[in-house]
């Protein structure tokens, strides 16, 4: 377990997942999926995802998963990092703490999507990129007509790397 100043840095427990949809819900930008969805990620994907834990309190979140079909691209989902911690750079620390696991390895290429407005996440995953000194690519996107309902952005594609 990871530990940065007061806050610890580990792989989600299956008890976790409420707490990780209460954090999805407070930030009130990213999409709340079903607290179901949560717990699986949990259960299934704990290896590619961290929580961070303040005094017993959920603080962060990354979702992640190795690309199905490219065991060398870890598709980053959600981060989330609770009001009281943002400015603080916990959420740089959460991507540092997957891609430094054993079962990230092989990764060689981070990918994401962005929505167009999202000002906050273009420039986390700029400056991750930035300290570890790889590139950053916008690739592709996921138009706004692909959504089933008008209040999504379209959503841009970025690949981050190659690392190693």
């Amino acid at each position: 377990m990871a530990q940065t100043k007061s806050v610890a840095l580990r792989k989600p427990h299956l008890d976790d997942g409420g707490d990780i949809w209460q954090l999805i819900k407070s930030t009130k930008v990213l999409d709340l999926n079903s607290a179901y969805y949560y717990l699986i990620l949990c259960k299934y994907f704990k290896n590619t995802c961290v929580v961070a834990e303040d005094d017993h309190q959920i603080v962060g979140f990354v979702s992640a998963f190795i690309h199905p079909e490219n065991s060398k691209v870890l598709f980053v989902w959600q981060v989330a990092v609770d009001q009281s911690q943002r400015g603080k750079g916990l959420a740089s620390s959460l991507l540092e703490e997957i891609v430094s696991r054993e079962e990230c390895a092989s990764i060689q290429f981070i990918e994401t999507t962005i929505s167009p407005s999202n000002e906050a996440s273009k420039a986390l995953f700029k400056k991750f990129a930035d300290k570890l000194g790889i590139k950053m690519e916008e690739t592709e996107t996921i138009s706004q007509e692909a959504f089933p309902s008008d209040n999504h952005e379209s959503e841009q594609t970025y690949q981050i790397g190659p690392f190693h």
